[in-house]
Formats: C-alpha cells, sequence, structure tokens
C-alpha cells in the first residue's frame, strides 16, 4: 500500500505521462486536488498502491472503495514493460473484492495503449462512457 509520504512521487508519475496527460492544475479542475486525495486515502476511501526499484517509485495504482473504479494506474515513461502495472492491477481488483466488491470499472482512451492492457487483462468494454472513452468493467467473482 503506498503511503502518504508517497503522493509527491504518484504525482510526479502522473504528470509525466504522454497519454492521458493531465497536470496538477488540471487535476484540481477535476476535483483531484492533492489535499483531497489525502483525505480520501486517510478515510480509506482510495486505496493505493506503489512499485518501486532501486531509484524510487516507478508506478501507481488507486481504486475507489465507494464506486468500485480503478482510480488510476501510471507507469513511469522508460519504465514499462516490467511487470509493475500487472501487479498494481491485481493488487487493486484484490482490494476491492476485500471491500465487498463483484465487479470493477473504469475509462479510458479508446485507442490509447492503456485500452490495449486493460482489454489484456479480461476487462470487457461497454457502449457506456463517454465520446472518445471506452469504459471497461470486469467480474470480480472468484
Amino acid at each position: 500500500m503506498a503511503r502518504p509520504e508517497d503522493l509527491p512521487a504518484m504525482t510526479a508519475i502522473r504528470i509525466s505521462v504522454s497519454e492521458n496527460h493531465m497536470s496538477v492544475e488540471q487535476m484540481a479542475e477535476r476535483g483531484i486536488p492533492p489535499d483531497g486525495t489525502l483525505a480520501e486515502m486517510a478515510a480509506g476511501d482510495l486505496g493505493a498502491w506503489v512499485a518501486e526499484e532501486q531509484d524510487g517509485l516507478v508506478a501507481f495504482a488507486m481504486a475507489d472503495r465507494r464506486n468500485a473504479s480503478l482510480f488510476a494506474l501510471f507507469t513511469k515513461p522508460g519504465r514499462e514493460g516490467k511487470g509493475h502495472g500487472s501487479a498494481l492491477l491485481a493488487a487493486a481488483e484484490a482490494w476491492l473484492i476485500e471491500m465487498g466488491h463483484r465487479e470493477a470499472w473504469l475509462t479510458t482512451a479508446t485507442d490509447s495503449r492503456a485500452a490495449a492492457f486493460y482489454a489484456l487483462k479480461g476487462r470487457r468494454t461497454t457502449d457506456e462512457g463517454d465520446p472518445g472513452d471506452t469504459l471497461f468493467r470486469k467480474s470480480l467473482a472468484r
């Protein structure tokens, strides 16, 4: 699990990606300010996990227990393809199961590498969602 002191490194990873890029200001405009994220983590509403290599954090994931969404899954550019995303996705899904959910969902840009990743990980697409985005769902039944 991520710790509150991991949030600056998580934010640095989040703003470093080219696909689905958002600045700190854009995240705040969408209702994702750092202090709010910390409060939701402390309240247990957001689960967060990190992957580390020798030089620090290289990937993170966040899930929301209130609505069973995968809130974020990002890998530092140049660190992709090492299994961090798969491990973090599995951790988030396991946590959502512990929280009592039977299904998880997320949205991502339709033609992104992330969409291909989630499809390979057993998520099914739906006709729901905003134009340009794909909504994925996955049964968490064991």
